[in-house]
Formats: structure tokens, C-alpha cells, sequence
């Protein structure tokens, strides 16, 4: 028989960090998804209107100075324009939060990496910020502060009223 070793002094404390870490999750988490929302919003939604107040300066931007690989400077100025202007509003919502989330992060990627190689001075450290922040809104979702989860709540009861999606 080999003796018991005696379990660490905070060993019993466990359950209380598990409590504490539990009571995170389902107070401070959404929370953070919608401060993670909130706060990329507002950067796309800005060039976006930078971009509609002057048409021609974009394109000529776009020709020139981005020379975005594959699509015609106009197609791409357009492209942009649109997806700045309405992912952000979609990401606020937190509808298609996903969805919306996506095209940013491609952009985000197509500026740091294809933009920012061709011309160093749209190679910014804080795309990487971006690029996580917004890879963690495809994966996570917009969290239960969304209509996202409202909707998701609504659309998908059992025949019994209960819902598959966690509540907070």
C-alpha cells in the first residue's frame, strides 16, 4: 500500500476558481463580443465614407497607389466601398455577425499582406490586432448580445418550446 500523498493548500480552491470562471463566461464574455463588435465597426464603417466623399480619388487610389492583385481598380473600389459601409452596420446588429465578419478579415488581409508587400506603408502591426479580433468574431460569433442569438433562440425551438441555444 502506498501512502497518500496530501493534496496542495489550493487545491481546494478549485471549485472556487471554476465558479468565478463560469460566472465570466456567461456575464463578462458577451460582453466582450460586443466590445470586439463595437470596436471594429466603426474602422471600416470611417473608410467607407471616406471613400463614398470622394469617388474619384478612390478609384484613382485604387489604380495607382493599392493596386489590389486580380480585380480592376473601379470593381475593387466598389467592393470595398460597399463592404465597409454595410458589414459594419451588420456587425453592430450582430446579424450574420459571421458573414460580415469575413469579408473584413479579407480585406484586412489583402491590405497587410498583398497592399502592405507591394507598398510598406500600408504594412501596419495593428492589421494583426484587426485580423484577430475579427477571425475571433468568425469563430466565436457575435456572442448572446446579438440578434444573431435572439434569432437563433427563435428559429430553432423544439416541438416542446426549449430551445437548443444556451441562456446566459
Amino acid at each position: 500500500m502506498t501512502p497518500s500523498l496530501p493534496l496542495p493548500p489550493l487545491w481546494g480552491a478549485v471549485p472556487l476558481f471554476r465558479v468565478a470562471a463560469d460566472r465570466l463566461e456567461r456575464h463578462a464574455a458577451p460582453l466582450v463580443d460586443l466590445a470586439v463588435r463595437l470596436a471594429m465597426a466603426p474602422i471600416f464603417f470611417r473608410s467607407g465614407l471616406q471613400k463614398m466623399s470622394d469617388w474619384p480619388a478612390t478609384v484613382f487610389l485604387f489604380e495607382y497607389e493599392y493596386q489590389v492583385p486580380v480585380l480592376p481598380p473601379v470593381l475593387a473600389a466598389a467592393l470595398a466601398t460597399a463592404t465597409e459601409l454595410t458589414m459594419p452596420v451588420l456587425l453592430v446588429l450582430g446579424l450574420g455577425t459571421r458573414l460580415a465578419a469575413l469579408p473584413l478579415l479579407v480585406m484586412t488581409l489583402v491590405i497587410q499582406f498583398a497592399v502592405g508587400s507591394v507598398n510598406p506603408s500600408f504594412y501596419h502591426p495593428q492589421h494583426y490586432l484587426w485580423m484577430v479580433m475579427l477571425a475571433g468574431l468568425v469563430v466565436r460569433g457575435g456572442g448572446t448580445l446579438s440578434l444573431d442569438h435572439v434569432i437563433a433562440r427563435r428559429l430553432f425551438r423544439d416541438h416542446r418550446g426549449a430551445s437548443p441555444c444556451p441562456s446566459p
